[in-house]
């Protein structure tokens, strides 16, 4: 195999939206990075009941008002 070819593999911090913290490996950045995420399991809706937040504020019906007939729907 070459050397040097491939990229460094090294511990960096997640720190989720909440302020939890847990150290993994990444090629991402340098030793000792930090990645602060602004999306994860805590605060993303496909996993916080994702469907039943879009049928609340109507996104639902509005899309079936719009694109409905494409899709055999009744009027």
């Amino acid at each position: 195999m070459k050397a040097d070819i491939h990229p460094d593999y090294h511990e960096i911090t997640i720190v989720m939206t909440d302020g939890t913290e847990y150290k993994t490996k990444s090629t991402w950045g340098k030793e000792g990075d930090i990645m602060r995420l602004d999306v994860d399991p805590l605060s993303h809706p496909a996993w916080q009941g994702g469907t039943h937040q879009v049928v609340e504020k109507g996104q639902l019906s509005k899309f079936e008002n719009r694109y409905g007939a494409l899709f055999g729907a009744k009027e």
